[in-house]
């Protein structure tokens, strides 16, 4: 069942003046299906960010569309944007964007105290979430008390808690040392499992081998994308360090 559209999506950025214009976004066109676990990647600079912050509804394209779950997101009206985000989008940044004067629990109940989400409710979301994610035990701490990689799963618990349609994840692994990301990187694997869509924008070449499909953003079009099929996360490492490679190097679309 297809959950995401885009179609023939284009950002033009002009300069205050006029005088400039940055076509950060050219002619983009995919779709997600539910339950998928998709990566972009591609170098800085060729419009990946542009495309994630377009598909959150935090920037508006030039022209084209984009289609969520059947509703497209230039219809929704600005005064109901942050609760159309709240209720269908998860987000996990790389700075993990916790408040350090809330402990934990707070910060993943967050989204559901902003959308007036009874207290008995909450508290029934946040235990298997809590218990999935190994954060039972330090819901009572705070950000500065926990390692970088509980953080992460306390943000990954904070965007699980709406129920989203799908997490955008941005660059999820930047922060966190090689142990924290390979954990970090069997959650994701996890949750994608009991059916969870999620489209991470990564640099990280190992992050991207975890996913089902990738996808490679060059000069504001899509590249090129290599899907799983039967092959192994090693195998899958492999394909996408030859394709980053070639877009390197300038070749052609394979």
């Amino acid at each position: 069942m297809e959950l995401l559209k885009v179609t023939d999506l284009k950002k033009i950025y002009t300069s205050r003046l006029g005088a400039a214009q940055v076509e950060a976004l050219k002619s983009v066109t995919f779709s997600v299906e539910n339950g998928e676990y998709v990566a972009i990647m591609g170098e800085s600079g060729s419009g990946k960010t542009t495309l994630l912050n377009i598909l959150a509804a935090l920037d508006k394209p030039t022209s084209g569309k984009v289609i969520l779950d059947g509703k497209e997101l230039a219809t929704v009206k600005e005064n109901t944007l942050a609760a159309f985000r709240r209720n269908n989008l998860g987000f996990v940044f790389q700075e993990f964007n916790l408040l350090d004067t809330f402990t934990l629990k707070d910060n993943i109940l967050l989204p559901l105290v902003l959308s007036g989400v009874s207290v008995r409710e909450m508290e029934g979301r946040l235990e298997p979430i809590a218990v999935s994610l190994g954060i039972k035990d330090l819901l009572k701490k705070y950000p500065y008390e926990v390692s970088g990689g509980q953080k992460q799963r306390a943000a990954v618990a904070r965007a699980l808690i709406t129920n989203p349609r799908i997490i955008l994840a941005d660059e999820p692994t930047g922060a966190l040392d090689s142990a924290s990301s390979n954990d970090l990187l069997r959650v994701f694997e996890q949750v994608n499992k009991a059916g969870q869509t999620i489209l991470m924008v990564t640099h990280s070449v190992d992050a991207a081998s975890h996913a089902n499909r990738i996808m490679f953003i060059r000069d504001g079009v899509v590249f090129h994308q290599i899907y799983r099929g039967e092959s192994t996360n090693e195998e899958l490492y492999k394909k996408i360090s030859d394709t980053l490679t070639m877009l390197r190097t300038g070749g052609d679309r394979q």
